[in-house]
């Protein structure tokens, strides 16, 4: 069996320098997550709103990596 999810991974520009929803409503995070399809930041399932997991069920975006504004850039994996 092979795994189609590399051709969801891109490199992406982060949308928000925090959870985006968490930010319109003034809530606070845990941690945060990035959508390596789009973009999007949002907050981990340990936050209260739980916003990458619901992006990940209305977008359907499989793959999330962890993201931390303070050192966005220093990895490949994302570029701001």
């Amino acid at each position: 069996m092979t795994c189609t999810h590399g051709a969801h991974l891109k490199v992406v520009t982060p949308s928000a320098d925090g959870c985006e929803e968490c930010l319109k409503i003034g809530s606070g995070w845990v941690h945060l997550r990035l959508c390596r399809e789009c973009g999007h930041v949002g907050c981990c399932d340990d936050s209260p709103n739980t916003h990458a997991t619901k992006h990940f069920k209305a977008t359907g975006h499989p793959i999330m990596e962890t993201y931390d504004r303070r050192t966005a850039g220093a990895g490949a994996m994302s570029t701001k």
